[in-house]
């Protein structure tokens, strides 16, 4: 099922445009996020911009990546040697270096909604942009601003309640839920005696509290769901302020994904499908197993046949191939290419179901960052995206790219490369392995 509470503090994700360039004299790699490079100087971090700006002196301890512009930093207490790991606080810069929070937290978010959730003594507020403390830290947890309001939980007589905070800290409504999720369109799931509801920011119920759990899904559009199966439900479109949601489904489906490309895997009657956010059964429940949607296309399986569909269930690719070896997540699209098998084989077919690199290999993973590493006579090498070669067939073994860096098995040494084939780790005086 859909999990449906998500709200603890985090690490952030890695930075978005990563890429890595090899320093020589080091033998490693040099990171760069959001065209930001990570420095390192006697156990301190700090950042330079490519053009080799210093935004950040190497002052911090431990640094994250940068994310959306901002990134978390840590430094030492007062007191501590800067390079000690006795007690490390946690702060914010943003990308020209400046100091969003200082760092005086147990933790931090990344900003959102102009605000900064920040830990103090095993309490949670938040702090605005400039680093000043706007709601003090008094909550057990709390969540990102969504629609200008967090969802924040507070102990009162032995007791945590949830609800709702503006963003100068005033409640929404009182504290007097289990749990609470986020607002979409001005409505939001919450849980009262053990059941899920929906209520608007006056807390006037859209859906009674009769479900054992509710996620939105989209706009105006909410998944509840029972024991005995879920349903989905909407607000009427066009809605004009408060209104209860009306059903769009019966109760006579089983939730197994989430959304994807607005279709919702189902089952019913123990075989599966896809409804979409209207509630219309748009693939029929009719497949022993299904995937999730990439570019418009997923798996479908009927007894040990495989094939693709695409959101409309109509069959791209028609249901007579095989799943058997371990490597690769078949009939699945990436980079517009859907790796499959037959016979023990594998190749890749393209989004009309075509085959597009031949049926030959003998283990593949699927493309990432325009190539795909696979086994040929006993070799793994990578190919491009019509087939042809791009490193030799000369591993033992060969990852996928990732951040523009791969593994490899050569000669019994692992080893790192870069996309265009060059050793970036480990090489032991070998610079490039391509031809």
């Amino acid at each position: 099922m859909i999990s449906l509470l998500l709200l603890p503090l985090t690490l952030p994700a890695i930075g978005q445009e990563v890429r890595f360039e090899s320093d020589t004299t080091c033998g490693c790699d040099i990171r760069f996020v959001e065209g930001i490079e990570t420095l390192r100087d006697n156990g301190l971090y700090g950042f330079r911009r490519q053009d080799g700006t210093v935004i950040a002196p190497c002052i911090y301890k431990y640094v994250a990546d940068f994310t959306g512009g901002y990134c978390r930093v840590w430094q030492a207490a007062p007191g501590y040697e800067p390079t000690s790991d006795s007690v490390l606080l946690c702060g914010v810069i943003d990308s020209m270096g400046n100091i969003i929070v200082p760092c005086l937290y147990e933790n931090t978010s990344l900003p959102s909604g102009n605000r900064v959730r920040v830990s103090k003594d095993g309490l949670l507020g938040y702090t605005d942009l400039q680093g000043a403390e706007v709601i003090p830290p008094r909550f057990t947890r709390a969540g990102d601003f969504i629609e200008d309001c967090a969802a924040v939980y507070i102990e009162m007589d032995s007791q945590i309640y949830a609800t709702f905070i503006d963003t100068l800290g005033n409640y929404i409504f009182e504290p007097k839920y289990q749990n609470v999720l986020y607002f979409q369109d001005g409505y939001a799931p919450v849980q009262q005696h053990g059941k899920w509801g929906v209520v608007d920011r006056r807390g006037r119920q859209a859906l009674p509290f009769l479900y054992d759990q509710i996620t939105a899904i989209d706009h105006g559009v909410f998944l509840a769901g029972t024991t005995e199966g879920m349903a989905l439900f909407a607000l009427p479109s066009p809605f004009d302020g408060f209104d209860t949601l009306r059903p769009l489904t019966p109760f006579c489906y089983l939730p197994i994904t989430g959304v994807t490309e607005r279709r919702i895997g189902v089952m019913r009657e123990g075989y599966y499908g896809f409804i979409d956010l209207r509630g219309r059964e748009v693939v029929p429940c009719r497949y022993d197993e299904i995937g999730l949607f990439r570019q418009g296309r997923t798996m479908a399986r009927e007894d040990d046949r495989y094939g693709i569909i695409d959101t409309n269930g109509i069959i791209i690719l028609p249901l007579q191939y095989e799943n058997k070896t371990p490597k690769g997540e078949k009939y699945m699209y990436y980079d517009s290419l859907a790796l499959v098998e037959k016979e023990g084989k594998l190749g890749f077919v393209d989004l009309d179901g075509r085959v597009a690199i031949p049926i030959q290999f003998e283990e593949a993973y699927n493309f990432s960052q325009g190539y795909a590493s696979v086994r040929l006579k006993g070799l793994w090498g990578y190919i491009d995206s019509r087939g042809f070669p791009h490193i030799p067939f000369m591993f033992q073994f060969a990852s996928p790219f990732k951040s523009n860096r791969a593994e490899v098995f050569y000669r019994n040494n692992l080893i790192t490369i870069a996309l265009d084939g060059r050793c970036v780790k480990n090489c032991n005086g070998i610079k490039t392995f391509k031809n």
